[in-house]
């Protein structure tokens, strides 16, 4: 069946909505509710199914709704474990200090997944930061890392890697883009601790000398929660899940039937749940089931809206001016301001009907895509929901949590300048040095770094005490 232009119409408004109205004063109440958001994903996404299940092939919808169940299921697991776990204490919130936690963060996320790990990392760091009175940068640089680009290493961290996985990109693919992952985490890290060294240069003096001597040593409770991540972990890389194609052809055995995968990770979500201490959930974490929800009230409504968009942009892909370098900047552009999963899923699609480059292996099952383009969609997708708050879901719960311990957050406007000013020069010179394959975009790149180094090396000189003038002969 060939899919007509307006069939993309119900996707569109979905992620119109989704993008807008929280923004919105007049209906920005109405969205936190999740009848809101259901009902508005159902309207949408329910009669976009009757049409292709009545006009097309059933089994369209029946692929859509259970890529849903396995994409909600490993969003769910990580979700309840990772609120199983805090980080206690509180060190000194010295620039070094902030910038190892942000490390951390940044190498967790890719087996946590950004949610997981700016959940567990976001209330620790800001309590080693409460005696300073400027907080801002520090939960803004850990929405850039934590939240959004440290989460690029392994399926389990971030959804579309994800996505990525349920069409048939193996599981360890994604450590091949560490040198990306590293490359970026490396510029940002030396960025925030440049930028820390200057600010904390200005912190009082008494504030300083209060977070000294209110230091506590750091601690994890919560600890067999590690226990059930490596059950999801082991889960997502070697347990099969419901083999929907050979059901499909009738060529299905017994254990086609069963979601093995899915199975062992509601059982790990559920383990702890059991496991777990009601005040470390509850209580040490403020654990709450409203994001988890509001993930999956929308989803339903966008993976269904999303079968006639993919199908169309599947059937026109080749008279589009794709590339390594503009899929990495449409896929990119996109998911700063749209749910960044979908973005990979609508670019992954184009992507499969291009031909591939010479010499490029080709990657994935459902359908293969060349891997240059994969490289491309996989960065955008990941970086780039960064760029703003709506990007990625994970970037609201830090401003919220935020927020709620007294850091007056910035606005969406002045958070995209900020982003634009650290982290949209560090993935232009990854984009140049990394994705662009033409010595004058080497030499541009280049020069961007030397940017950014010099910037921080102008802030760390910055910082040092002035020095006193000498004093001459009588």
């Amino acid at each position: 069946m060939t899919y007509p232009w307006w069939s993309m119409l119900p996707f569109v408004a979905m992620l119109a909505a989704i993008a807008i109205l929280p923004l919105l004063p007049h209906t920005a109440h109405h969205w936190e509710k999740r009848a809101v958001q259901l009902g508005l994903a159902l309207a949408l996404g329910i009669p976009v199914a009757v049409a292709v299940w009545t006009f097309d092939d059933p089994w369209r919808v029946g692929h859509a709704l259970y890529e849903y169940v396995q994409f909600i299921s490993l969003l769910l697991a990580l979700f309840v474990v990772s609120g199983g776990l805090f980080l206690k204490g509180d060190i000194e919130a010295t620039p070094r200090n902030n910038t190892i936690f942000l490390a951390i963060g940044g190498i967790v996320a890719s087996f946590v997944g950004t949610t997981g790990a700016a959940m567990l990392l976001i209330r620790p760091l800001l309590n080693t930061n409460q005696e300073r009175k400027h907080r801002v940068h520090t939960a803004l640089f850990a929405i850039f890392i934590v939240a959004n680009c440290g989460g690029l290493l392994t399926p389990l961290g971030d959804p579309p890697l994800f996505l990525g996985l349920l069409r048939g990109v193996p599981f360890t693919w994604t450590f091949t883009l560490w040198p990306q992952w590293l490359f970026v985490l490396a510029l940002m890290l030396f960025s925030y601790y440049a930028l820390d060294r200057r600010i904390y240069a200005t912190e009082a003096p008494e504030d300083v000398a209060f977070d000294r001597s209110n230091v506590q040593p750091l601690g994890i409770r919560g600890k067999l929660n590690f226990l059930w991540f490596a059950v999801i972990i082991a889960a997502v890389a070697f347990a099969p899940s419901m083999d929907l194609h050979a059901i499909e052809t009738g060529h299905a055995v017994a254990g086609g039937w069963i979601p093995v995968r899915e199975l062992i990770m509601w059982g790990a979500a559920a383990a702890s749940l059991f496991t777990t201490q009601r005040s470390v959930r509850y209580g040490d974490n403020e654990f709450s089931w409203g994001p988890i929800a509001e993930v999956a009230a929308l989803f339903v409504g966008i993976f269904l809206t999303m079968i006639p968009a993919l199908e169309y942009l599947g059937q026109h892909a080749r008279s589009l001016p794709l590339d390594e370098i503009t899929l990495f900047l449409f896929t990119g552009g996109l998911s700063s301001v749209l749910d960044n999963a979908t973005t990979y899923a609508t670019f992954y699609e184009m992507a499969s009907q291009l031909p591939a480059p010479a010499g490029v292996a080709m990657i994935g099952t459902t359908p293969p895509v060349p891997e240059t383009y994969l490289v491309s969609i996989s960065l955008g997708a990941v970086f780039c929901g960064a760029l703003t708050y709506i990007g990625n879901g994970p970037n609201f719960m830090v401003k919220s949590v935020a927020e709620s311990r007294g850091v007056n957050m910035p606005s969406f406007g002045v958070y995209v300048i900020r982003s634009m000013q650290y982290l949209a020069p560090t993935l232009l010179a990854m984009m140049l040095l990394m994705i662009a394959d033409h010595p004058a975009a080497w030499a541009a790149g280049g020069a961007v770094v030397a940017w950014i180094v010099a910037r921080g090396v102008a802030d760390i000189r910055r910082s040092l005490p002035a020095q006193a003038a000498p004093v001459g002969p009588a």
